[in-house]
């Protein structure tokens, strides 16, 4: 039997407690144990998996080959630094930091040290994003909506999430894709953005083109009253309709002889996102134990920060607009 590879998780928080959940369902891993700054946190999780609780990060550290990272996303360059220098292989949550000069040095010392890197973009593992791959050369607009209710409140904490704007907290999904789906570079953005509850923007839109011609139209709120994750791809002879949230998805296409549109619901193989991410990185890092250079995972820390360095000019482009025109905000 191979060996497995030993894990851990910092951060066991609402997704790092599935991070921790997904690791003790893996045949290829070895939960060492988890780690929290909340102690009643960490209990919890523990309890219910039976894990070891490590009262310090690099304790946990010293037993692992790999961590997954699953903290605000103003600690993962913190986090991080030491792991990386310490020779582990990680997994960080989205965004991979919220300065680009913290996510250039993770990249760095990543590829100095051989080590696997790899940033929490799930989206890129729900399965309706086969068929989205397989039409990537055609597209020639999309439009993105990511609509989500505002987080609850936690005692001695800002709601999950709003730390960062909701371009860094849920725009950057769609944006990661998008860079990965039109697979050009930016030539043009233009966007606005508020906040609402947070010191940050809660509700932002970005019209992006791309020196190819593509358009991105992107919206994000995390003030809705309901949740939703939607796609529609414009091609020259086809509209493709992909409902994230479901895992279901319609192409429509021209029926040139009787001149109708057709309707043709994708086929779509179900699988838990999360479990699929895990298991990528999982892979990476036992093909990187017998390699002279690291596996990169689907979505490594170079397309986790071109990812931010999207969204990053777009939190510039909003800045830039609120100040022409004067809008004030408190």
């Amino acid at each position: 039997m191979a060996e497995k590879i030993r894990v851990g998780v910092v951060g066991v928080g609402a997704l790092g407690r599935h991070h921790a959940r997904l690791y003790g369902m893996n045949d290829a891993a070895e939960v060492v144990g988890i780690y929290d700054a909340n102690p009643a946190v960490a209990k919890s999780v523990a309890d219910e998996f039976g894990y070891e609780i490590h009262d310090t990060i690099e304790r946990l550290a010293a037993n692992c080959e790999a961590l997954s990272i699953a903290v605000p996303s103003h600690l993962h360059h913190q986090v991080a630094i030491p792991l990386l220098k310490s020779g582990k292989h990680l997994l960080i949550e989205k965004p991979i930091a919220t300065k680009l000069e913290d996510a250039s040095e993770m990249v760095r010392l990543a590829s100095e040290n051989n080590l696997v890197l790899g940033v929490g973009h799930v989206e890129r593992f729900n399965p309706v994003m086969g068929y989205l791959e397989s039409m990537s050369d055609r597209a020639r607009f999309l439009e993105v909506q990511r609509l989500a209710p505002y987080p609850p409140g936690r005692e001695g904490m800002l709601p999950r999430g709003t730390e960062v704007s909701v371009i860094l907290d849920l725009m950057i999904h769609d944006l990661e894709i998008i860079l990965h789906i039109v697979g050009s570079e930016v030539e043009k953005i233009d966007a606005n953005g508020l906040p609402a509850f947070s010191d940050t923007e809660d509700i932002c839109n970005a019209r992006i083109q791309f020196k190819n011609g593509c358009v991105a139209n992107v919206s994000a709120s995390r003030i809705a009253l309901t949740g939703v994750r939607q796609y529609r791809v414009f091609y020259t002879d086809a509209y493709l309709f992909l409902d994230y949230g479901k895992g279901a998805g319609i192409l429509h296409t021209k029926d040139k002889e009787n001149l109708r549109v057709v309707r043709t619901k994708i086929p779509i193989n179900d699988h838990n996102a999360l479990e699929k991410e895990l298991e990528n990185f999982i892979s990476c890092v036992i093909s990187s134990k017998s390699s002279e250079v690291a596996s990169v995972p689907k979505v490594s820390g170079q397309k986790g920060m071109e990812a931010l360095k999207l969204a990053l000019d777009i939190e510039k482009t909003i800045e830039e607009y609120n100040r022409k025109h004067k809008f004030e905000f408190e």
